[in-house]
């Protein structure tokens, strides 16, 4: 059986850092940078663990600037 995984891409010059993402996400894989800001100066957001992304698509629909796309894979 195919399972589908995820691959958020986070335009981090956009993110303003807003955590709602991060907080939506029903499996963890999204954090807020906490070293690097962007050229805003706000901490962006990014995909901690990118493997348990399942591509649910909760991070783009909460994002209050549509600075989130999320992409869709089949896997073995």
């Amino acid at each position: 059986m195919a399972k589908i995984r995820g691959a958020v891409v986070v335009n981090i010059e956009r993110c303003k850092g807003c955590n709602l993402c991060v907080d939506t996400c029903p499996v963890n894989v999204l954090e807020l940078q906490p070293k690097e800001v962007n050229n805003r100066g706000y901490h962006y957001a990014y995909m901690k663990a990118p493997d348990l992304c399942i591509a649910c698509q909760s991070c783009a629909l909460v994002c209050p600037d549509g600075c989130i796309d999320v992409y869709r894979a089949k896997t073995e």
